[in-house]
């Protein structure tokens, strides 16, 4: 999707020889990442996350999203019919800047989850509900080449042709988390994702490319002190943007990615994960400061993890410097 995006979730059930449950650990990763907009996702959608935009900017968002689905498994486990449904707010801050002559935007994003799952472990009926902060995520993006840092009027005569840029993102373990539930909204564990981005303006249209690799620190109080360790998740995704004349714009977005297979107390899992996803995202400006963004997304196929539809929608003010 974008806001550029506003949901990423990987789930996955755990069931061992001296365990009988439901083991699902949720991982929220947002981001924001845009001049005009900005956008949360699974393997995140993020149209536009190398436009231009004049230093000093500031963009406040409120946004919501609602996500829904199965979650997939491993044929070998004894896990049927697992769904979850997931009410995601969000609260994201991102300021435009200018470093050494190229432009750049930092940010961070809250936010805030209920979630409900359930499914049959062994034939039996398992459900678990949980609200509260989800890890907030942090993000840098600088433009390498073809995006200098300018200033509000500066910009207006700006014309894009070829961006390249590359964008650090930072999870923060300080979501809700119960080492006694294994099911949380919070992960327990960092996760560092760099990305290299490129962005071709042809006329009103843009084309964009990404790849990025997520890593992850081990959660060493998973299900009561256990150790779980998760494998790197590499992702490719691509956008086809069209820019209206009344500034409104549109894109449709395609992600895949793969990896992320995990391993509890040195076990390896059978949990490779191998996903595609296609998404959307409408911009409508409402005026000079604000505008309106809808979104969503949706799995196209999946080995293991989780197979579910998003729709969200958010509002967006933005002021600084030359507004």
């Amino acid at each position: 999707m974008a806001f550029d995006a506003f949901y990423d979730q990987i789930m996955q059930f755990q069931h061992g020889n001296n365990k009988s449950g439901l083991a699902i650990t949720l991982l929220v990763l947002a981001l924001v990442a845009q001049s005009s907009s900005f956008s949360v996702y699974a393997q995140e959608l993020e149209p536009r996350a190398y436009s231009n935009a004049p230093v000093g900017l500031n963009f406040l968002l409120v946004g919501y999203q609602y996500s829904a689905g199965a979650l997939l498994f491993d044929t070998a486990l004894p896990i049927t019919d697992a769904n979850a449904e997931v009410n995601m707010g969000l609260l994201a801050y991102v300021r435009t800047l200018g470093i050494a002559g190229k432009s750049a935007k930092a940010g961070v994003l809250l936010p805030y989850a209920d979630l409900h799952a359930d499914g049959f472990v062994d034939g039996e009926f398992r459900t678990r509900d949980d609200t509260g902060l989800a890890d907030p995520a942090f993000y840098f993006t600088i433009n390498l080449y073809g995006a200098p840092a300018l200033s509000f009027k500066e910009f207006k005569d700006f014309q894009q042709d070829t961006i390249v840029g590359f964008t650090f993102k930072l999870t923060a373990p300080l979501g809700v988390y119960d080492n006694e539930k294994l099911l949380n909204i919070g992960t327990n564990r960092w996760s560092f994702e760099p990305e290299f981005g490129v962005s071709q303006a042809i006329g009103r249209w843009t084309l964009e490319a990404a790849a990025a690799a997520v890593f992850y620190t081990d959660n060493n109080d998973f299900d009561n002190g256990s150790s779980r360790q998760q494998d790197p998740i590499y992702s490719l995704q691509g956008h086809v943007i069209y820019s209206f004349a009344n500034k409104m714009w549109a894109a449709i977005s395609a992600t895949y990615f793969t990896g992320g297979r995990t391993s509890i107390d040195g076990v390896t899992m059978n949990d490779l994960q191998q996903t595609s996803r296609t998404g959307f995202v409408l911009v409508l400006p409402i005026n000079r400061k604000n505008s309106i963004k809808l979104f969503g997304n949706s799995g196209v196929s999946t080995r293991t993890g989780s197979d579910y539809d998003a729709l969200g929608i958010a509002w967006q003010y933005r002021w600084g410097q030359g507004m």
